[in-house]
């Protein structure tokens, strides 16, 4: 797992049009469903984080801008996920964090592009407290059912906090 030094916008925060540029994007073909127009054209987009070294790909929809836009979507999980930005204890939330958590309740659907910021922010806290996920929803003002409730949203992000909290003989989550 990479890190960033603290005050760094987390890869996974970045405006698509700029994490894109970033990228280094290659256009392939890919067997499956489309007929004839999937096989001949090369509608399958693979991008790579050429910072990090993160990749993701689509290859399901017909149109290439589709794919890239999905690709993107991707990305950004992926770099939520495998990547880490070092936060401080004084460090408040972000102010996307602050306008999707009212009342300790945090309001995303999993599709929405900002989730995948979210899950970055939220797991950055996370191993910032030590895999301690009460301490981390207290950190983020947010309770801790709520913060299981949005890691639970991509199960790639709960089987990682577990697995590392198994790591350090604490209870995982269920």
């Amino acid at each position: 797992m990479s890190e960033r030094p603290t005050d760094a916008v987390h890869p996974a925060a970045l405006p698509p049009d700029v994490l894109h540029a970033r990228c280094q994007e290659t256009r392939t073909r890919r067997s499956g469903p489309g007929g004839q127009h999937r096989n001949k054209v090369e509608t399958a987009i693979v991008l790579l984080d050429s910072e990090t070294g993160v990749s993701a790909e689509a290859s399901e929809r017909r149109s290439q801008n589709d794919n890239r836009r999905v690709a993107i979507f991707r990305l950004r999980l992926n770099l939520a996920l495998e990547f880490r930005t070092k936060i401080s204890e004084s460090d408040t939330p972000s102010e996307l964090w602050k306008t999707r958590c009212r009342n300790g309740r945090i309001s995303i659907n999993p599709s929405h592009e900002d989730f995948p910021a979210l899950l970055a922010e939220a797991l950055d806290r996370i191993v910032a407290c030590e895999w301690e996920v009460s301490a981390a929803a207290e950190k983020l003002q947010a309770t801790t059912s709520q913060l299981i409730k949005l890691l639970k949203h991509e199960p790639r992000a709960m089987t990682l906090v577990n697995r590392d909290r198994q790591r350090r003989n604490l209870r995982p989550y269920k």
